[in-house]
């Protein structure tokens, strides 16, 4: 379990740095009014991976998980406990939510046909999983639910 917990943890970074970077050559792209390369389409392949091997990570840590399991076996009694509650549910159903925002604005970007649409198109969809990302990560400075910026093993 902590082998996984680590690849969860250190792929995050990867998630954030290609959202990042896909969120900056679609901006670029956009503004500046330039053709869609073979970078550009790289990266929006690349970020919608990264994520979906993050997907994977995250769906076997759950089911795996002694806590989340026992919360949902238990939940009248943990219920109560914002720590169990924010793993069981609230990252869970967040982080998926911003997946199936990259899948869709990858899948949308690919098949615009004007250059400057595949840049807005990846430019909005990314631009919102970022945000619900960032909200539904369990940060060190979150009060009781934070964890490590990076997790060793």
């Amino acid at each position: 379990m902590s082998i996984l917990l680590f690849l969860h943890s250190i792929n995050r970074w990867l998630v954030l740095l290609f959202l990042l970077i896909s969120i900056y050559l679609s901006l670029s792209g956009y503004f500046k009014k330039r053709n869609f390369n073979k970078t550009d389409n790289l990266f929006r392949h690349w970020t919608a991976t990264v994520t979906h091997i993050q997907l994977i990570l995250g769906i076997i840590l759950y089911v795996k998980n002694p806590l989340i399991l026992n919360f949902w076996k238990n939940n009248s009694e943990i219920n109560s406990s914002y720590n169990f509650s924010f793993f069981a549910i609230y990252h869970s159903l967040f982080m998926f939510l911003a997946i199936i925002f990259i899948s869709i604005g990858s899948a949308k970007a690919k098949r615009q046909l004007e250059n400057i649409q595949k840049f807005k198109t990846m430019l909005i969809w990314f631009s919102i999983s970022i945000i619900i990302i960032i909200a539904a990560i369990p940060w060190p400075f979150y009060k009781s639910i934070g964890r490590v910026l990076f997790r060793t093993i």
